[in-house]
């Protein structure tokens, strides 16, 4: 085949070539080709109820993340990075357990690929963390990565970025503590926060102002739940965090950490 026209159908078929992910896991490095993950022994079709990115069931051929982890420990941190730049920092022990809730790498087949996720936009593939039973696990909407590219194994956000810490003379029952969790959580994903981070999808949401210096308090809660209820515009990827997953108490402690981190800007 002339080469203009393989270049010609790779980009109109792009489901034509099989994809890679690589896992960094400590000293090694591995690279998984969508082939070899599609017919791994420990590979099964799987039905995800109320998938959170398709917004509907879906059904998957996937691994179980933990048959992927060799080496890691419970108490290690790993962080999913997409292609998009999203880099979700997850600890290890809920994606390495059995169950109630079970984390499990859905592949794409290259030649029964996935629907777009909306009109214009590509899939959730090549690989995307799946849950299934993920509200026995409290699990959240930022612990379901698509379209990832990699999964490595890093210390943990507190040692990595301390320009991220609240202050130290802080009570240990301070909000702004259970908030710093929370951030780690939900928001560092997309954001960086005082430069800190590896997130190359959102805004810093402390360089040059925090949201909480230029928000009203009851439109920043709005924007939280609901972005598009504030603005819309095309390309606005922002979630909403509704109360199922971010509840008005850790709400509370979200905000009382931006509000503390204002005051501790590093730039």
């Amino acid at each position: 085949m002339r080469p203009y026209l393989v270049l010609l159908l790779s980009l109109l078929c792009p489901s034509l070539h099989a994809a890679q992910l690589t896992l960094e896991l400590g000293n090694t490095s591995r690279n998984w080709q969508s082939a070899e993950l599609l017919s791994h022994p420990a590979a099964q079709d799987i039905r995800i109820d109320d998938d959170v990115s398709y917004k509907k069931t879906m059904q998957y051929r996937a691994v179980p993340l933990a048959a992927l982890l060799a080496g890691v420990k419970p108490d290690d941190h790993l962080q999913a990075v997409a292609e998009d730049g999203f880099a979700a920092e997850m600890p290890a022990a809920p994606l390495l357990a059995s169950g109630p809730a079970k984390a499990w790498l859905a592949i794409e087949d290259p030649n029964k690929p996935w629907p777009p996720l909306s009109n214009g936009k590509p899939s959730a593939g090549p690989f995307y963390l799946v849950w299934t039973n993920p509200q026995a696990g409290r699990i959240r909407p930022e612990q379901w990565p698509f379209q990832v590219a990699s999964i490595r194994r890093l210390p943990p956000v507190a040692e990595r970025f301390p320009a991220l810490l609240p202050a130290a003379t802080l009570p240990s029952d301070d909000p702004a503590r259970l908030g710093f969790a929370l951030f780690q959580k939900n928001c560092l994903a997309c954001h960086r926060l005082n430069g800190a981070g590896d997130a190359q999808f959102g805004p810093d949401l402390n360089l040059p102002y925090n949201p909480t210096e230029y928000f009203q308090p009851a439109f920043l809660r709005r924007l939280i739940r609901d972005p598009q209820s504030l603005r819309q515009w095309p390309q606005a990827k922002m979630p909403g965090f509704s109360s199922a997953v971010l509840s008005d108490p850790e709400l509370d402690a979200l905000l009382a950490y931006l509000g503390h981190m204002a005051t501790r800007k590093h730039p």
